[in-house]
Formats: structure tokens, C-alpha cells, sequence
């Protein structure tokens, strides 16, 4: 069954040309993946290859449920848990990869990660390759979707009675490292990781199945929360680097559009500050039965955030983005992100999204370079459906850099 509500009346008449506004097909999505699945709804032992992906979950925390996630096909299916590689394919196919995902599950306490079964999957989530497993479960998967913020959409769940190892998991050398420095404290690992140019996402999963950190300290973490973790994690590391540099010498604007989405940022020539921002339209995920657009956004000053942000784990996402570039320019800048989120997306598929759509849009370049707020006010009354006033009328950060006095305030040298 499906965790959320669509429209099939078009559907006949559709037949997947989008006449129902959505930014993908989800009855397409659904039988190319149950097509997959057919094979299991007979058996109760999946044969495949990870991609690899595990799954551990935070409902009844401390004692949740952990388990490794399989296509039931062999070869490289690296592509169904990779979102890095996801960014410009079709919201369908994503939706497939992710549905075809079988996990097999046991409940384990977070604090006592000692269990062979836990070896066998912290094995296969360190490997950068598919590895062959053979997973059999208790009963045989019923066929629902779950669907997240955080994380990308879940494919059908049982009760796992074994796991057998086939393949052999490819560990790359700096997770080898961290896995085995029991003296290496979690954070420094995550960096350490980062720089080796690990995957952010790859990180994300080592860093669930508890196997960084020091001797007697090592936790399993819910992976909605590694997500996060990670993020956060790693902006902070770039945040003390970039506040070394010196601030843009001039306003920067770069917009990104895909899947019925608008990402906006403006770089503002000024010390480290940033805020997200989203528009929600009515139909919309996180708005679908309302009647006018919902805005809503987090920020942080020159000092950073003691609280957690209130628009959830797309801060972090989106700011881990934003500061790889700054990175890059050897700058530092007050960041402003705006996202506009159209009826024709409503279902969350994760926070990945967020960030590889924000890297995509630094990585297209600016649309636009200024001196003047002026001219981004008119640029956004172009490409918005908001709007310059709005946008600029639910921005905190924005209403600071239209006064003079708090623009001197913010170039002015600690």
C-alpha cells in the first residue's frame, strides 16, 4: 500500500504524460518496482546485492530495528542507495530504485552493538561496491511504501531470520582506518572521512551502524538521525575555515530549478550568516490540503545556532552546500537560500535532495552579479512566483542587510 494520497481519475487518460501536475508518474514508478518484487512475494528469501544499504530505525529507541536493505537482483545496483549519483534523474525512477529495496530487520539494543548478525551488516556498509548477500525473513514482505523527510523512500520490511554474506565487501582505506582507530573520537572520524572524499552519504551510513568513535563508546544510530548528524558535523568544520577568509566583494545569485522545485541563493558580501527559507504551495507536500502558501525558514548570525533549526534537517543539507562552494571561492559571505515548492511535488523523498540540487545550483554558476540588492529584488520579481517583497518581508537576515547601520556593522572587523 502506498503512505500517501493520489490522484487516479487521470490516470487512464494520462498513461504517464503528466496531465495530473505531479513531477514524476507514480503508478509507472510503482508496477516497474512491484514488477521487481513479484518474484518475492512468493519466497521468503531474497537473493540480490546491496547496493549497500542498511536501515536502522529509531521508533522504541533505545532497542530499534537494524537491518540490510537488497534489490532481489544481482550486479551493480550501487545506483538504488547513492544519492550523490540521483540529482537529475526522474523522480520515477528514484522512487523504483528505492521501492525495489527489500529489508530484513532484528531489534537490537543501541548500547550493546555486539551481535554476529550486526557484524555481517556493519561489513557490508563499509564497502564503496554491491556485495551478494542472500537475506531470508521470517514471513514473506508486505508491500508498503514508507515515505520520510529525512531519508529516501523505504521499500517493503520483515523480520529477518538470516543473513549470508556471498560477495566480498571493497572497503576503502580511510573507513578501514576509522573502523579500526578505536582512540579516534566520532567527529574527527566523520571529518576525516569528509576530506578522504568519502561520500557524504556513505559516511552517513558507517556512522549509523556505530562503528566510529572510541573503544566502549560505539553506539548504533538511527539512520534519520545520522543523516543530520553528519551534516552538521561537517558544516561546522567549514564554517571555522571559511570564517578565515575574507567576504565576497559583491553580490552573487544562483537559481536552480528541477522537479517542480526553485532553489535560489544570494550571497551577500558580508561576515558568515545564513538562513533557509521555504515556500510551500498549496498541493504541495507538507501543505497539501491548504489554501494559501506557506512560508517558513531558520537562520543562524555570525555566532551560530544553541538550538535546533525549526525547518528541520534541509538546513543543515542545504548549508553544507552552500559552504563547500564558499569553500572553493576561498570566501566567506551571508548566505540566503530560497526554496518554492509547486503542487506537482508532494512526497518527501529525504534531505538528500536539498543538498544535491543546492551543489548542482553552485555548480551551474551565478545567474547574477551586483553591487545592489536592487537588482536581486527585480531578478526574484522575475523567477519567483512569491516574489521580491514577500521573499524579502520573511527573511531575517534580509531585513538586517537593508539597514546601512547593520551593514557596516556586519563588514566590520572582529
Amino acid at each position: 500500500m502506498f503512505l500517501m494520497q493520489f490522484n487516479y481519475s487521470l490516470c487512464v487518460l494520462c498513461r504517464g504524460r503528466g496531465l495530473c501536475g505531479l513531477a514524476y508518474c507514480p503508478v509507472i514508478a510503482k508496477s516497474r518496482a512491484l514488477l521487481k518484487l513479484k518474484q518475492v512475494y512468493s519466497s521468503n528469501i531474497i537473493d540480490g546485492s546491496t547496493p549497500p544499504s542498511v536501515f536502522v530505525g529509531r521508533i522504541g529507541y533505545p532497542y530499534v530495528r537494524v537491518g540490510p536493505s537488497t534489490p532481489p537482483l544481482r550486479g551493480d545496483t550501487s545506483i538504488f542507495d547513492f544519492p550523490e549519483a540521483w540529482s537529475r534523474l526522474r523522480v520515477e525512477d528514484i522512487l523504483e530504485y528505492r521501492w525495489s529495496l527489500i529489508t530484513g530487520y532484528s531489534v537490537f539494543d543501541v548500547r550493546k552493538p555486539e551481535n554476529r548478525v550486526l557484524e555481517e551488516v556493519r561489513l557490508l556498509t563499509l564497502s564503496s561496491k554491491p556485495v551478494d548477500v542472500e537475506v531470508v525473513l521470517e514471513k514473506r514482505p508486505k508491500p508498503v511504501i514508507v515515505f520520510s523527510e529525512y531519508e529516501p523512500p523505504q521499500g517493503p520490511r520483515a523480520p529477518l531470520n538470516s543473513l549470508r554474506v556471498l560477495g566480498n565487501p571493497q572497503v576503502p582505506r580511510p573507513i578501514e582506518k576509522v573502523y579500526s582507530d578505536t582512540d579516534l573520537p566520532a567527529v574527527e572520524a566523520v571529518l576525516y572521512l569528509y576530506e578522504s572524499n568519502i561520500p557524504v552519504s556513505h559516511i552517513q551510513k558507517v556512522f549509523s551502524v556505530g562503528v566510529l568513535g572510541l573503544k566502549g563508546q560505539r553506539r548504533l544510530v538511527p539512520t534519520r538521525w545520522s543523516i543530520t548528524a553528519v551534516d552538521s558535523i561537517v558544516c561546522k568544520a567549514l564554517i571555522r575555515e571559511i570564517k578565515d577568509y575574507e567576504p565576497l566583494n559583491e553580490i552573487l545569485v544562483y537559481e536552480y530549478r528541477i522537479h517542480d522545485n526553485l532553489f535560489t541563493a544570494i550571497l551577500y558580501p558580508a561576515k558568515w550568516s545564513y538562513e533557509w527559507i521555504e515556500a510551500w504551495w498549496p498541493g504541495s507536500t507538507w501543505n497539501p490540503r491548504g489554501f494559501r502558501v506557506v512560508v517558513e525558514g531558520s537562520y543562524e548570525d555570525y555566532f551560530g545556532r544553541t538550538t535546533y533549526p525549526e525547518i528541520g534537517g534541509c538546513y543543515y543539507a542545504s548549508m553544507l552546500a552552500t559552504l563547500e562552494h564558499l569553500r572553493n571561492l576561498k570566501r566567506q559571505a551571508t548566505a540566503i537560500l530560497l526554496r518554492e515548492i509547486y503542487p506537482g511535488f508532494n512526497i518527501p523523498i529525504g534531505v538528500w535532495f536539498v543538498r544535491e540540487s543546492c551543489r548542482a545550483m553552485f555548480k551551474n554558476g551565478p545567474v547574477l552579479k551586483t553591487s545592489s540588492l536592487r537588482d536581486v529584488c527585480e531578478l526574484l520579481d522575475k523567477t519567483t512566483r512569491l516574489g521580491c517583497s514577500k521573499w524579502f518581508n520573511s527573511s531575517r537576515l534580509i531585513k538586517r542587510l537593508t539597514s546601512t547601520r547593520r551593514i557596516e556593522g556586519f563588514l566590520r572587523r572582529d
